[in-house]
C-alpha cells in the first residue's frame, strides 16, 4: 500500500486549523489503496495552535507534529516537513482553507498516470485586493524575465511532488529558501493544474508587506545573477553617458563659449543621479553578500522544539 504525506505548515491557525484537519482526513481516507500521515509544523505560533494540534494528534496517530522553539518562517516550516516525511508522494498545502484539500484527488490522478510534480494554477483568486493580484501578477512576470529557471506562473505552494523530486529538495543546502523556485529547478516531469481559490474563512493573513517583499528579494536573488548585470550595465552606461557629455562641452567650448552656461544644477543633478545608480548597486551586490554570509554562518534553518506520532530514530 502506498502512502501520501501532507505537509501543512501553522502560523497562528488556531481558528480554522482544526476544520482542515477534518477536510483533509475526510479527502485522503477516500482515496482507495493509500494510507495516509499529516504533518503539521508549528512555526511559533503566539495563539493556541499547538494545543489543538496535540489534540489532533492524541486522537489520529496519523496526525504528526512538528514544534519549532519559534517562528522560522513558512519556506523553514515546508522544509522541516520534506525531511520528516515517509510518503510516496507528498503534497504541500496551507492551514487556512484556501486551496481545496479535494483538488489532492486530481492530483493523485495526474501522479499516478506519470507525473512526478502537478503544481496548482490560480485561475480565479476570491478574497484578495485587486492590488495583492496585480502584484502577485507583475512579480511572477518579473521573476521569470530575470530567472533562468522557468517558474510556473501565478502559482503558490500549493502541490504535489514525487518521492524521488522530494529527495532531491531535502538533498540540497541552501539557508534562504524558495520552494517553489527550487521545485522547478529540480526539473523531473510537471504539469499545472487550475483551480478556484477560495477567500480564508477563518483567521488573518500571515503574509503582510514587509514578509512578502523579502519572499519576493530571496527568490530573485535566489534564481537570478541579473541584477548584478543589470548594476554593471547601468555602469557602462553613465561612463559612456559622461563621455558624451564631456566631448559636447569641449566641442560647445572651442565653437561658441557663451552658449555653455556654467552652472551648478546640471552637476548637481548629475551628482545624485550617478549616486543614486551607485548606492542600487552597492544595495544590489550587499543583498548577495548578505547571502554568501548567511551560507557560510552554517547556522540550521530551524530548531525543533518537540515532536508527537514519529517514530523514534
Amino acid at each position: 500500500m502506498k502512502t501520501i504525506s501532507v505537509i501543512v505548515p501553522c502560523f497562528n491557525e488556531e481558528p480554522i486549523v482544526e476544520e482542515t484537519n477534518q477536510r483533509l482526513v475526510q479527502v485522503l481516507s477516500s482515496i482507495p489503496d493509500f494510507d495516509y500521515e499529516i504533518i503539521y509544523i508549528n512555526d511559533g505560533s503566539k495563539d493556541k495552535t499547538l494545543e489543538v494540534l496535540w489534540k489532533m494528534a492524541k486522537n489520529n496517530p496519523k496526525v504528526k507534529i512538528i514544534s519549532f522553539s519559534k517562528n522560522f518562517g513558512h519556506e523553514n516550516a515546508t522544509f522541516s516537513g520534506l525531511n520528516e516525511v515517509s510518503g510516496d508522494c507528498v503534497v504541500i498545502i496551507d492551514a487556512d482553507l484556501q486551496d481545496p484539500p479535494e483538488l489532492i484527488l486530481d492530483m493523485i490522478t495526474l501522479w499516478k498516470s506519470g507525473y512526478d510534480v502537478i503544481y496548482a494554477i490560480r485561475k480565479v483568486r476570491e478574497g484578495e485586493t485587486w492590488l495583492k493580484k496585480a502584484t502577485s501578477k507583475l512579480f511572477y512576470r518579473f521573476l521569470r524575465i530575470l530567472s533562468d529557471t522557468d517558474i510556473p506562473l501565478d502559482t503558490g505552494d500549493y502541490r504535489l511532488i514525487d518521492k524521488k523530486v522530494k529527495d532531491a529538495l531535502v538533498s540540497l543546502k541552501e539557508k534562504n529558501l524558495f520552494i517553489r523556485g527550487l521545485v522547478s529547478w529540480v526539473g523531473f516531469k510537471q504539469i499545472g493544474l487550475e483551480y478556484h481559490r477560495s477567500p480564508r474563512l477563518k483567521g488573518e493573513t500571515k503574509y503582510n508587506f514587509i514578509k512578502l517583499t523579502k519572499l519576493a528579494i530571496d527568490s530573485i536573488l535566489a534564481f537570478s545573477n541579473k541584477p548584478l548585470q543589470l548594476s554593471l550595465s547601468f555602469g557602462l552606461f553613465f561612463i559612456l553617458a559622461s563621455f558624451l557629455g564631456i566631448t559636447y562641452i569641449l566641442i560647445g567650448k572651442i565653437n561658441n563659449p557663451k552658449v555653455i552656461v556654467e552652472g551648478w544644477a546640471s552637476m548637481m543633478i548629475t551628482i545624485l543621479l550617478l549616486g543614486g545608480v551607485q548606492l542600487l548597486s552597492i544595495g544590489i551586490l550587499g543583498e548577495y553578500i548578505a547571502r554568501i554570509y548567511s551560507e557560510v554562518k552554517g547556522r540550521p534553518n530551524y530548531i525543533i522544539e518537540s515532536k508527537a506520532n514519529f517514530e523514534q530514530k
